[in-house]
C-alpha cells in the first residue's frame, strides 16, 4: 500500500514510518522540520520504499502531487508541546488551521482515507467541572471546558478542534472517508523534552541528578501510552476501515500523579534528584490554565477493533530511559 504521512519527521510520525517499513509499505513523509528532526528518519533514507519531502503542508501543489500517489494518509503534522505552543501562538494557529484546509480538500479530491490527528487537549478541564470525584474518564462524546480565548493555553486545543469538525463535515457532506485520533499522552523513544513533554523532561533531568521540576502541586493526574501501542492503534483503524467516520481517544486509562510519576523516575533512574514544584506561572506565565484530570474512556477503540496494550507505564519509563542514556554516552 502507498502511505503518506504528514509530519513523520516527528515523534509519532517516525515511529509509525518504522512500522509501516517493516510490513513493506511504500511510505512518503512531509515534513518541514519546525519541531520534527531529520536524524528520525535518516536511516530509512537508502529505502526505495521510501521517500522525504522537505516542505510545508500549507503548499498545496506539493501535497497535491502527494496525496495524488497515495492510498492512505496520516495526517500528524502540527505544533507539539505545550511550551512551545504559549511560545509562538500565531505559528500554531495558522499551521493547523491552514495544514488541514489543504489536505481535506485534496483527500476529496482524490477520493482517498485519512487519519487526522487530534488531540485529548480539546476537552480542556472536562473533568474537572463533570466529574470533582474523580469516578469518570473522558469518553469522545463527552462536553468541552474550555477557559477565556485569552488565554493561549486553549488556542491549540481549539484549532484541533476545528480540525475535527471540517473533517467530520466533510465525512457527511462528501463521504469522505477520515478517521480521528484524539492523542492523549504519548511517550516513547525519540519524545524530545524541549516542548515540555513531562517524561524526557523527568528522565533527562534525573540522569543529571537535576531537580525534577514539578508545576504545581505535582497532584494532577495522567496516564501515558507508548508510541508503539499508538501505532497500532491507529494502524488497525485505519487497515481495517473500521474508524471511518469515527472519533476515537488514544490513550491509556490507568492514571499517575505528577509526583509520583517523578518518584518513580528517580527510583528507576537511581538519581540523587529531588522534586522540585514551582508555580505555573513561573513556568508559562500569567494566566496560564491547566487540568487536574485528563484520562481516556477507550472502550470504543477496545470494542472497534479489539485493542490491549502491549506497554505497561514501567515498560514506557524503561525505554526512554535507556533511550537518553545513548544519546548521552554519544555526547559524551
Amino acid at each position: 500500500m502507498k502511505i503518506l504521512v504528514t509530519g513523520g519527521a516527528g515523534f509519532i510520525g517516525s515511529n509509525l514510518i518504522d512500522f509501516l517499513l517493516n510490513a513493506h509499505h511504500q511510505v512518503k513523509t512531509i515534513d518541514n522540520l519546525s519541531t520534527g528532526r531529520y536524524e528520525n528518519i535518516a536511516a530509512h533514507t537508502a529505502n526505495p520504499n521510501f521517500e522525504f519531502v522537505q516542505a510545508s503542508v500549507t503548499e498545496r501543489e506539493v501535497m497535491e502531487e502527494l496525496v495524488a500517489w497515495c492510498d492512505h494518509c496520516y495526517h500528524l503534522a502540527a505544533p507539539v508541546g505545550v511550551k512551545y505552543i504559549m511560545q509562538h501562538p500565531v505559528r500554531t494557529i495558522l499551521d493547523n488551521i491552514r495544514g488541514i484546509d489543504v489536505l481535506l480538500e485534496l483527500i476529496n479530491k482524490y477520493q482517498k482515507r485519512v487519519l487526522v490527528a487530534s488531540t485529548s487537549e480539546i476537552y480542556g478541564r472536562s473533568l474537572d467541572f463533570l466529574d470533582p470525584s474523580h469516578r469518570r474518564k473522558l469518553k469522545e462524546d463527552d462536553y468541552r471546558v474550555e477557559g477565556s480565548t485569552r488565554n493561549h493555553r486553549w488556542a491549540y486545543a481549539n484549532t484541533k478542534a476545528m480540525d475535527e469538525f471540517l473533517a467530520f463535515a466533510y465525512h457527511k457532506e462528501f463521504g469522505t472517508e477520515v478517521v480521528i485520533a484524539r492523542f492523549f499522552n504519548t511517550v516513547g523513544p525519540r519524545q524530545l523534552f524541549n516542548y515540555g513533554m513531562v517524561i524526557p523532561n523527568f528522565v533527562k533531568k534525573a540522569l543529571s541528578n537535576e531537580d525534577l521540576e514539578v508545576h504545581g502541586s505535582g497532584e494532577q493526574r495522567r496516564s501515558f501510552m507508548h508510541v508503539h501501542d499508538v501505532v497500532r492503534a491507529i494502524t488497525s483503524l485505519m487497515f481495517t476501515g473500521k474508524g471511518v467516520g469515527e472519533e476515537f481517544n488514544i490513550g491509556n486509562p490507568h492514571e499517575i500523579t505528577i509526583n509520583e510519576l517523578g518518584r518513580k523516575v528517580i527510583e528507576k533512574t537511581a538519581s540523587q534528584s529531588r522534586l522540585l514544584h514551582i508555580p505555573y506561572e513561573e513556568a508559562y506565565g500569567q494566566g496560564f490554565e491547566d487540568m487536574n484530570r485528563r484520562t481516556a474512556d477507550i472502550s470504543k477503540l477496545r470494542t472497534t477493533i479489539d485493542f490491549d496494550f502491549e506497554y505497561t507505564l514501567d515498560d514506557i519509563l524503561e525505554d526512554v530511559i535507556a533511550y537518553y542514556r545513548k544519546k548521552t554516552e554519544k555526547v559524551g
